[in-house]
């Protein structure tokens, strides 16, 4: 019924844009097309380019080819096979050789920008600086390698199935599919709609492609890949540059002041009030009165229907078709499994599970875990099974498959394992899930090559300004009992480094580590499973499971799940004496991130309102907006709220002045509370709207909102309906329960001694922050990012830390220890 009103809305829309659709035999230039083309490359470039940064240690290589046309659609579904063939997997071709075997680089990326000639783009990630340029000389030689001799055509016939199935669950996954299918063919395709039929109208093309030859297939790969010219960037790290820049951007701003003088500086902000008035005009009235807030009752989510087996069924008895289809198995597997039933093709299964379990000083070995779940040998009927033949046969039988934290549950205490297959190999996944929990290898040169990619991308995420933020921020906002925390890039950098010695001289150390790590969490008292399916439709949904069941020890009882507020540090349970700058050469701006206490209840009264103001004060050309991304003082703002962990933050993104963009926000908040400033009447409408939508991108797919059906009843604990009536609330929200919430949660954010603060800047910017924000009652302490590491109790053996890091960690530990 909804896709009918849908129809009938897109009509209406139609109706009214009919005449100014220019007919298909009417000109019509579109210049990125009917002007001259690029032309092709006439030779193969190599270019250094250096980028501001101390550590020199490793850099980035990126390289581009020109593609197929976009309305060749045979070749670009070539292109995209064989790109999958060579880089998709660490089976692939390139990710096989650069990243497991030589370990020359920490991951081979790919993507492809859609012009009217494609362009194809690889990125080298973490090479080593002094490699740079070797490396991208061996990239060449591994293709021309591969080109040369009888390509593995069962893989990539694997590759062509795979593709397709992901098409096919994109069908059903990917909103924006279909638009930006639309949107290209409109940029690119024929006018007459002939390109975008060819391309969606069947997958014929991947039947076309199963009948290549090995032949045809190294021909493709010469033309447009090995022996086609290129644009090579090698990225080269430099320290000379970071100071350079320095001193130039003090010298640029000098100059400046001397040039302009009083009198040109006055005459330039006369000019910039100007600007901002005419820019902060109000709109009139009588454009937005036509536009009115939907009803609560107009609103429709996609229903799913739930089931449930186990101790699931301990949650409440449920009476419905799907739950009668559970339930005639007659199966007694305790085993907690969470059905939520959709019309759909394929099946996708979560296994969720807390880690509390793991003991304090494997913690920092987890995140190991989790990036060798996948790519490890096994051991299946007593035999041994080699890396490749598993990820073969694992992407032979899958869609898709991960492993990663909760955090699309909402909980990033938890591990989350993924598996999505086609529904007639719902009992292969189980198998898989089965085999790769517990029957996995830890080799030790897997874990070496697994260890070295983890190394070689902490220095890239070390250069991060934004995520360097959100990482202090981690540290003295969580305990060290938090899995989200010990899985922090300022645990890695120390920990990692230490493990990887430890692996090199005493393997079965660290091996031995991983088995307790493994036993602590793979327990049945941890373990919760989501099945996503047209359940209706699977034989013996419950019974599947019991060879998986088979391997836990059943006596323990079900724990609760982990909670967020549990893993909260002492000064995130009482936040306002921890203010933190924290300079970085890599950046040339500053981010920041001010953290206060908010609701931690999702039953919390001041939820509706606070959700209201956020909204009013964050939409786009709103209050904020307009006073700092309009000011120029900031790329962007936004308010960050978790009720699970009871925290609000305030963001400020890529700023020249964070202390003139966090002032100038907290007169925006001052002014409201005050009444100074009223609120508008359609500013308030469309905040609501705004909630609406973000409720409805949280669920946009029945997939997705089978998996919040899931996170709201399992997880949070709320009703699967929680979003609709949260929705009655707001709509029901007074400019007096605004205020009050401005006062109560959002002023506190901007307050010395109830806010904590956590700044990364350029060095430049450093002391005059520190100033500002002592001159108003903080009390900033500027820190190396390198204080704030942690090595969960492994210290290193002597001669084996690098000096550098061990000189730094030294510098901040005595404050460190006192922050915990």
């Amino acid at each position: 019924m909804h896709s009918i009103n849908l129809i009938k809305i897109l009509d209406k829309v139609e109706d009214t844009v009919l005449d100014d659709v220019p007919p298909l035999d009417a000109p019509f230039k579109r210049p990125w097309v009917d002007s001259d083309p690029t032309p092709p490359l006439s030779k193969t470039i190599v270019d250094t380019v250096e980028f501001p940064e101390e550590d020199e240690s490793s850099g980035e290589i990126l390289i581009g080819f020109f593609g197929p046309n976009y309305n060749d659609i045979l070749n670009n579904e070539a292109m995209g096979i064989l790109l999958f063939y060579l880089a998709e997997s660490s089976v692939s071709v390139l990710e096989n050789a650069i990243v497991e075997k030589e370990q020359i680089a920490s991951a081979v990326y790919y993507r492809t920008d859609k012009r009217p000639d494609t362009v194809v783009w690889f990125t080298l990630s973490s090479v080593a600086t002094e490699k740079l340029a070797d490396v991208e000389k061996r990239f060449f030689e591994i293709l021309k390698e591969a080109a040369s001799k009888p390509l593995d055509m069962a893989y990539i016939t694997n590759c062509i199935i795979r593709l397709k199935r992901q098409v096919m669950l994109s069908t059903e996954n990917l909103v924006q599919g279909f638009a930006h299918a639309a949107i290209q063919d409109h940029l690119f395709g024929e006018r007459d709609g002939s390109t975008l039929f060819e391309a969606l109208s069947s997958l014929t093309v991947f039947e076309d492609l199963k009948k290549w030859t090995d032949q045809q297939w190294r021909e493709f790969m010469t033309k447009w890949l090995t022996d086609a010219h290129h644009v090579s960037i090698l990225g080269v790290p430099s320290r000379k540059l970071s100071e350079k820049l320095k001193k130039e951007e003090m010298a640029r701003v000098k100059a400046q002041q001397e040039r302009l003088g009083e009198e040109g500086l006055k005459k330039l902000a006369e000019k910039l009030e100007q600007a901002k008035a005419e820019n902060d005009r109000p709109v009139p009235p009588e454009i937005l009165e036509p536009f009115k807030v939907p009803g609560v009752e107009s609103i429709h989510f996609i229903p799913t229907v739930t089931a449930r087996s186990g101790l699931a069924k301990e949650m409440g008895n449920l009476d419905n078709e799907v739950q009668q289809h559970v339930d005639q198995d007659k199966a007694d597997l305790p085993l907690f499994i969470h059905f939520e039933s959709i019309p759909t093709n394929f099946t996708h299964m979560s296994l969720i599970l807390s880690t509390s379990s793991i003991p304090l000083h494997l913690k920092p070995l987890f995140t190991v875990y989790i990036n060798n779940f996948f790519t490890t040998p096994i051991i299946r009927d007593g035999k041994r099974i080699e890396l490749k033949q598993v990820v073969t046969e694992l992407e032979k039988d899958t869609v898709t498959y991960g492993i990663n934290t909760g955090t699309s549950f909402g909980n990033s205490e938890l591990l989350c394992i993924r598996v999505s297959v086609e529904r007639e190999k719902y009992e292969n996944a189980i198998k898989w899930l089965k085999d790769i929990m517990f029957n996995s290898i830890f080799d030790v040169e897997r874990l070496k090559a697994t260890l070295k990619k983890m190394l070689a991308d902490i220095p890239e995420e070390k250069r991060s300004g934004y995520g360097m933020a959100y990482a202090v921020d981690s540290m003295i906002h969580y305990t060290t009992n938090s899995s989200l925390r010990a899985q922090n890039t300022l645990v890695k950098a120390v920990y990692l480094k230490r493990i990887s010695t430890l692996l090199s001289k005493d393997p079965d150390a660290v091996i031995s580590r991983l088995e307790e790590l493994r036993k602590s969490l793979l327990r049945f008292s941890n373990m919760r499973v989501l099945v996503v399916s047209d359940v209706a439709k699977l034989p013996n949904p419950v019974p599947t499971w019991s060879p998986f069941v088979d391997c836990l020890d059943i006596s323990l009882p079900l724990a609760p799940l982990d909670s967020r507020k549990d893993a909260l540090s002492e000064a995130a349970k009482s936040s306002g004496k921890l203010h933190y700058i924290i300079p970085m050469p890599t950046i040339d701006s500053s981010y920041a991130l001010f953290t206060a206490r908010g609701p931690d209840s999702y039953q919390h009264p001041s939820l509706p309102a606070l959700m209201v103001a956020l909204s009013y004060l964050e939409s786009v050309e709103g209050p904020l907006w307009v006073a700092v991304r309009g000011a120029g003082l900031a790329y962007g703002t936004s308010f960050a709220r978790n009720t699970d962990t009871g925290l609000l933050r305030y963001h400020i993104y890529r700023s020249p002045d964070t202390f003139k963009a966090y002032s100038i926000s907290r007169a925006v908040i001052d002014a409201f509370i005050s009444g100074e400033r009223p609120f508008e009447k359609h500013a308030l409408e469309g905040a609501i709207s705004t909630i609406v939508k973000g409720f409805a991108d949280e669920q946009p797919t029945m997939l997705s909102a089978a998996t919040l059906g899931f996170a709201n009843q399992v997880v949070k604990g709320i009703p699967k309906d929680w979003s609709t009536k949260m929705l009655e609330q707001v709509h029901q929200v007074s400019v007096d329960q605004i205020k009050q919430v401005l006062q109560e949660f959002v002023l506190p954010v901007f307050l010395p001694g109830k806010a904590d603060v956590v700044a990364t800047c350029s060095a430049i910017m450093q002391e005059r922050l520190k100033k500002d924000l002592e001159g108003v009652g903080f009390k900033p302490e500027v820190r190396t990012l390198a204080s704030f590491q942690d090595d969960y109790g492994l210290k290193p053996e002597p001669g084996d830390e690098d000096e550098a890091d061990e000189e730094d960690f030294k510098d901040g530990e005595d404050d460190y220890e006192e922050d915990q």
